[in-house]
């Protein structure tokens, strides 16, 4: 938007715009007073009627002819008329020197001579300027841009043109000479012809034409002779003045004239004549044309449509206003308009409808016949004091019409008498006011008597002439208020008494408008009569005689008017009787009556001041017809003063008892209106409260008093004082508005403090006083405390919680909008976050990302503040260090290869100054913990000396591996670990088996486990002992994992060994119980058909294969190798060989190995055992072969397996041997033990190989002479053969009844009896075929043996039962039943309550060994 020009028009700012309502329009009086205390602030103000009221257009437009006024707009301007009447003068001071003035052009612009030569004037003069070269400034102060060497051409233009004026114009140029004459001499330039004389006005394109100078005859005396020097030589240089025939040398002239004018010339004598003549009072011509309304505006409408190159309603309002400011100033551009004002409607007929009229009132429109807007019947309406103005004033009681056209204007006025006034524009384009409150009437006239004093000068009543304006930018300038208004067609303008006032058309409109009194105009109506007689201005009507008719009709007059009345009667009269005094003391006897109220205005003016006189005035019988009033009394002739007639309308005498009537109709409201006035100016505690102010009310309607000034202010007064009373007391109960905690948005109703300081200050001012004040200001006293303490503590830099939160509370108190309020919550927001952040700072082991993260983003959403700022910025730098230190820890621990704990080391000790909970810093503090405890601990493990446990390395190297650290320790444990790996599986290469599904642990250590073959429903017995032995065991190693437990547990080789030589022990009495166990199922008596052999639980049959260890029969198809086995070593089964049984020095070897890397693992303790046990059993070997002579091995051939052929009834099972075996008959036990703990070890000996041949040879010879020669001893107890079967084997009795079977079968008779119970016997055999009868005492026969029996001995196998109460039960057959756990002793069944089904289908558990199973589940 570009800016305006400096010179360009600013709009002023609007005046009031009423809009009443249909009530408040039904009176215009009353409306009028309403606005009155806002509207008379402006001067001026708009109405805008009701939507509705639209009155019709009355006005007769055929028969309105008028003729208009000529406003050329240059002259209206009061500035612009001075410019123009300067112009004037030099145009016509040149003019009698005989030359034409040509203004001339400065920068492409005509120069303004008037502001040159002001400027200059105000320097001090020409030759002042010139001394001190102050052209240049001339120059800026007439805005002309410096440095183009302007200053010089001005002093050229004012020396040609204004210095010779200005010498004239001082007195300078006249020199006397001699004493009849006078010269003048002044400068000169060429003029133009005669023909063509100069004028100004004409050039520049006013109409306004100037007479020519008339011929002065030239005297008939001295016309050769110089007045001057008094020569009349020279005579071609001597010039004749062509208005007093004088002669004067052009030398002699100041200054001299170079050449001889060639126009007429004056000289200076008649120059000065000429211009020493006054000039013309300004005015409007009237055109010469007779316009009809249609006419008018047909020229009106055509001429701002050419001008504006636009159709008129197109034109904005805005450019009409500014080109017509610029026109007004322009002394270059001549416009000239035409305007249609002051046309009498009583002539032509008012716009408004009018009772009896010639216009036909339509039904509907009959109202504003009547209505009080129509302008014909407000000016006169009974509220108006024109009503008693007699006669009709044409344009104030009756309506003057205004037709305009683009830019025809109303000049700044005042109306007459300073009455009101009110403008309806009835249709056109807008009317543009402009308006000066009535209080700067006089400060407006004051400035334009400043900026053009030379038109007051000839025209001091200028002003009331209606043909000056000023541009309303000036008068703002110098400080006067202006404001506007643009009134379009159906709105009213009213104007307020002395209110000045101006303004233009924008183009062709209608307006009618008429003058009105309030009675609140009286007072200023006298003061206006007054001004008049100080400016010689005559009185539309006469004011006293207005006065005076009203007080004749005091009772019909309401009280407001009637006091009016009688405060003006008392001036009035006071006034009057001062003047009659001293009309009387300067010498006036005469005196007589006048009916002045008869005689027409002009017959009764005052010579002097032109006051329409009427109470009194003086006259003289020497000038009949001529008075003067009493003020100027010495102004009317020069005749005697006695001489002189006081002529009066009334006597004194008869004007105080007017002035009683009205007092009398006043006196009621006077005294109310005083006590009125006195409550409102009462000040302090002379103030009363607000029932007297009711009461007053009260009493104005009782008493009917009219709606004036001060009843509306005691009104209005009343009303504020209950308002504000109300809002006190709502604001001091707080129930203005329900506020919530939580609200943070303001009511519309809620007071800001420094409205309620406002209020305050209104109470105190209010006229009345309220008991609800002090208790305000108390209330305001503890609001502002409250500001105080809440600007001090949102000051601190760290507020308290606590501090804001009870200041929020306190807040609560006060319905008052605290702009604080805002403040204090964003800081307790601060305030909170503040504490929370110093919170989580207090307790780092808290204070997560997460945490801090949600810090920050609370921080963002606060309002910044420096506190909140500076704690952001550290816990932003905090949360930055905490995820570098987080993501850099976290890349530590990650790393690959990892980082060595000096690295890792010198990272924490760097995050242990941030405080914050970082898990992964914290992973990284316990990862390095773990590795120096790690460290620490392979150090002490290095730093002991002791061999290092396996189950400890491999701890070691897994905890190792889990801590992400580079621990040099730990290379050497996994090569360590690496190398133990390799020594195992070289140690399960050489002992196990291909695709063997037992452990190397398993195979090397001493078993645990025995005698699992046989049927799935058949449990191993471990060490079985005959019910005899009683004797209570330790604890024992049940399964491998116990025994490895066991062996890791172990602190050294020598625990390990004692472990493994416990479990040797309870090897070796297992494989014994399960020998005399196997050997036991094999008996002759046997019902095979019940018997289960082999891997296949199968009855033994066709060739079988008895294991020399466990002695249990496989049949050969189950258990033969296919590739063959060797018949020369002895047969064990899959079970009783689980290894390959390398050789001892392989086993030694690895043993050795073993000890070089100092590494104690339960496989190289066992295998170590094993080897010790080896080495055991080699001496043990080598004493028993020299204890018992044992043969050397011979090579002998192989003895053909025989058959064994079992009969059981009508069929005949019969199985044999493919292998023999060592008969353990006749064999001691300690070489079945050596044998069997050969058989035992892991290891291949070849003494076991031989001591197997050794033994096997041995029984064979023995078999041999038994059968030769049998013992004589035993003659009686030989078993008699069966003619179907023959024994292969007789083997001796194993000493220690533990060793032997624990089925003893007690037969009485022969075997023939035996044989037949064995069908009955079967039945009895419980779950592991073992069979117990009951032998006497008495009896001392046995059964004999074969190779798969054992002989039983009288006194030893006597069997106890271990059951508390034993039945001792006797018979030929007692049943016994064995227990299945752990203590492996025989019961009566009986005693026990087993029958014999049961005892063969389900295991038992004695009593004993059950509660010992649930302790151990416990």
């Amino acid at each position: 938007m570009s800016l305006p020009r400096p010179d360009e028009f600013q709009p002023p700012p609007e005046c009031p715009v009423f809009e009443p309502s249909w009530e408040e329009f039904r009176d215009p009086f009353a409306f009028i007073n309403k606005i009155r205390p806002i509207a008379e602030k402006t001067g001026i103000c708009k109405v805008r009627p009701p939507p509705g009221w639209q009155p019709p257009f009355a006005c007769d437009v055929d028969r309105l002819h008028f003729v208009p006024r000529i406003q050329r707009l240059n002259e209206l301007e009061a500035q612009t008329r001075v410019k123009l009447n300067f112009l004037d003068q030099i145009a016509k001071f040149w003019d009698l020197q005989g030359c034409a003035l040509k203004i001339p052009h400065v920068e492409r612009k005509i120069l303004d001579l008037y502001k040159l030569n002001k400027h200059v004037a105000d320097e001090g003069g020409f030759d002042i300027v010139c001394r001190d070269r102050r052209w240049t400034k001339i120059a800026h102060q007439m805005g002309f841009a410096p440095g183009k060497a302007v200053g010089s051409h001005l002093r050229g233009h004012y020396e040609r043109i204004l210095y010779p004026y200005n010498l004239f114009q001082s007195g300078a140029n006249l020199l006397v000479s001699r004493p009849r004459a006078s010269t003048v001499c002044i400068k000169t330039e060429p003029g133009e012809p005669e023909e063509s004389k100069p004028n100004l006005r004409r050039r520049m394109g006013s109409l306004v034409a100037k007479p020519k100078p008339g011929q002065t005859p030239r005297p008939p005396v001295d016309l050769v002779v110089c007045l001057v020097c008094g020569s009349g030589g020279d005579e071609d240089r001597l010039l004749l003045c062509d208005g007093c025939d004088d002669s004067y040398h052009t030398f002699c002239l100041i200054p001299p004239l170079h050449n001889v004018p060639k126009g007429d010339w004056r000289c200076p004598k008649c120059l000065a004549q000429e211009c020493s003549k006054p000039h013309e009072a300004f005015g409007f011509e009237q055109a010469y044309r007779d316009y009809s309304l249609r006419a008018f505006g047909q020229m009106a409408d055509a001429f701002k449509s050419d001008y504006f190159n636009m159709p008129v309603h197109m034109v904005p309002t805005e450019l009409v206003e500014k080109e017509f400011w610029r026109l007004v100033g322009a002394i270059e551009e001549d416009v000239t308009v035409e305007y249609g004002a002051d046309i009498a409607s009583k002539e032509f007929g008012s716009g408004f409808p009018i009772p009896n009229g010639k216009f036909k009132v339509s039904p509907a429109d009959e109202k504003y016949l009547k209505c009080g807007w129509n302008l014909n019947n407000l000016a006169m309406m009974n509220p108006s004091v024109l009503t008693h103005v007699t006669a009709d004033i044409c344009g104030m009681t009756l309506p003057w019409l205004y037709v305009g056209m683009c830019f025809s204007s109303f000049c700044w006025h005042i109306e007459d008498h300073w009455s009101y006034s009110i403008n309806y524009l009835h249709w056109g384009e807008p009317k543009t006011w402009y308006g000066a409150p009535g209080f700067a009437a006089e400060q407006l006239e004051e400035v334009m008597r400043k900026l053009a004093p030379e038109l007051f000068d000839s025209q001091p009543d200028l002003l009331h002439q209606l043909v000056t304006i000023m541009n309303p930018n000036t008068l703002m300038a110098h400080g006067v208020p202006i404001y506007r208004t643009n009134q379009c067609a159906g709105e009213f303008v009213i104007t307020f008494p002395r209110a000045y006032h101006s303004g233009f058309n924008q183009g062709f409109n209608f307006a009618e408008a008429v003058n009105f009194c309030t009675v609140d105009w009286m007072p200023l109506g006298r003061q206006c009569v007054d001004h008049y007689r100080m400016l010689h201005r005559y009185n539309v009507f006469s004011h006293d005689e207005m006065v005076c008719n009203m007080a004749s009709k005091a009772d019909t007059l309401n009280v407001v008017l009637a006091s009016a009345v009688h405060k003006d009667m008392v001036s009035m009269i006071k006034e009057e009787k001062e003047l009659r005094d001293r009309v009387k003391k300067m010498g006036v006897i005469h005196s007589k009556e006048a009916k002045y109220d008869h005689l027409q205005d002009d017959e009764r003016q005052c010579a002097k001041c032109r006051t329409t006189c009427y109470l009194s005035a003086i006259t003289c019988s020497c000038t009949p017809g001529v008075l003067v009033c009493l003020h100027h009394i010495n102004d009317l002739c020069s005749c005697p003063v006695t001489n002189y007639t006081l002529n009066y309308r009334y006597t004194l005498d008869e004007l105080h008892p007017m002035m009683n009537d009205v007092k009398q109709r006043a006196e009621v409201y006077d005294e109310w209106a005083s006590r009125v006035s006195m409550t409102l100016e009462a000040k302090l505690e002379k103030k009363k409260g607000l029932p007297v102010f009711r009461a007053l009310l009260s009493e104005s309607e009782s008493m009917l008093f009219p709606d004036n000034d001060l009843l509306r202010r005691l009104r209005l007064v009343t009303q504020d004082a209950e308002k504000c009373s109300s809002v006190a007391q709502q604001l001091l109960n707080g129930k203005r508005q329900t506020r919530y905690r939580c609200d943070s948005v303001r009511s519309r109703s809620q007071l800001t403090v420094e409205e309620l300081r406002s209020f305050v200050r209104q109470l105190y001012n209010l006229s009345c006083s309220l008991p609800q004040a002090p208790l305000l200001k108390e209330l305001l006293n503890r609001i502002e405390d409250f500001q105080q303490h809440s600007e001090k503590v949102l000051a601190d830099e760290v507020p308290s919680v606590t501090e804001i939160q009870s200041l929020l509370d306190v807040s609560f108190d006060f319905d008052v909008d605290l702009p604080e309020l805002p403040l204090l919550r964003e800081r307790l927001e601060q305030a909170r976050w503040l504490e929370g952040v110093q919170q989580a700072n207090a307790q780092p082991s808290t204070l997560s990302l997460e945490t801090m993260r949600r810090l920050i983003d609370q921080g963002v959403g606060l309002a910044p503040h420096a506190s909140v700022e500076k704690a952001m910025a550290r816990l932003q730098e905090q949360l930055t260090m905490s995820e570098h230190w987080e993501e850099k820890a976290s890349s530590l621990l990650k790393a690959r290869p990892p980082h060595s704990i000096e690295t890792l080391s010198a990272a924490a000790e760097k995050v242990s100054s941030i405080p914050a909970y970082l898990p992964n810093c914290l992973l990284l503090k316990e990862t390095i913990r773990k590795a120096q405890e790690w460290l620490q601990e392979a150090e002490e493990l290095q730093a002991s000396g002791c061999i290092l446990m396996w189950d400890s390395l491999s701890d070691m190297v897994l905890r190792g591996q889990s801590i992400q650290v580079h621990l040099e320790p730990l290379d050497r444990l996994k090569s360590l670990m690496a190398e133990v790996e390799e020594w195992k599986e070289s140690a399960a290469a050489a002992f196990l088996q291909k695709d063997s599904t037992l452990t190397l642990l398993e195979v090397l250590c001493p078993r645990c486990e025995v005698g699992n073959v046989g049927s799935p429903k058949r449990k191993a017995k471990k060490g079985k002992q005959s019910p005899k032995s009683n004797k209570k065991k330790t604890q024992r190693l049940n399964t491998l994992s116990d025994v490895e437990k066991a062996l890791s547990e172990t602190k050294d080789s020598i625990s390990a060994m004692a472990t493994l030589e416990e479990l040797r022990v309870r090897e070796m009495e297992a494989f014994s119980n399960l020998r005399a166990a196997n050997e036991s199922k094999l008996l002759p008596t046997a019902d095979c058909m019940d018997l289960r052999v082999c891997f296949c639980q199968k009855a033994p049959m066709g060739a079988m294969l008895q294991c020399e260890l466990c002695r249990d029969a496989f049949h050969s198809v189950c258990v033969r190798d296919p590739s063959g086995s060797c018949e020369t070593q002895p047969w064990l089964c899959p079970q009783c060989q689980p290894s390959e049984k390398p050789p001892l020095s392989r086993a030694v070897s690895l043993v050795t190995s073993l000890r070089r890397l100092g590494v104690r693992l339960p496989e190289g303790d066992a295998l170590h055992y094993l080897v010790e046990r080896t080495g055991d059993w080699q001496q043990r070997a080598q004493q028993i072969s020299h204890s018992c002579n044992l043969p050397e091995l011979e090579e002998r051939p192989g003895t053909p397996p025989t058959l064994s052929r079992f009969v059981s009834g009508v069929e005949n099972t019969v199985f044999y041997t493919e292998q023999r075996c060592i008969p353990l008959q006749g064999l001691s036990q300690e070489l079945e033990e050596l044998m069997v703990e050969g058989l035992l070890l892991q290891v291949s000996l070849p003494e076991v190989q031989s001591l197997y041949h050794v033994l096997l040879d041995r029984a064979s010879s023995q078999h041999v002479n038994r059968c030769m020669s049998p013992p004589p001893d035993e003659a009686t107890d030989t078993h008699t053969q069966n003619s179907q079967g023959t024994n292969l084997d007789v083997r001796e009795t194993v000493n220690g009844s533990e060793k032997k079977a624990k089925r003893h079968m007690e037969r009485e008779g022969s075997d023939a009896d035996c044989r037949a119970k064995d069908k009955k016997h079967s039945h009895k055999r419980q779950k592991m075929n073992k069979k117990k009868q009951h032998r006497r005492p008495a009896s001392t026969s046995s059964s004999p043996r074969s190779d798969f029996s054992q002989s039983d001995d009288s006194d030893e196998e006597m069997a106890v039962c271990p059951a508390e109460r034993c039945q001792l039960p006797e018979g030929d057959e007692v049943n016994w039943v064995q227990c299945d756990g752990s203590c492996n002793q025989w019961f009566h069944q009986v005693c026990v309550g087993v029958t014999a089904e049961t005892a063969e289908k389900e295991d038992y558990v004695c009593a004993a060994c059950s509660l010992k199973d649930d302790n151990g589940e416990k």
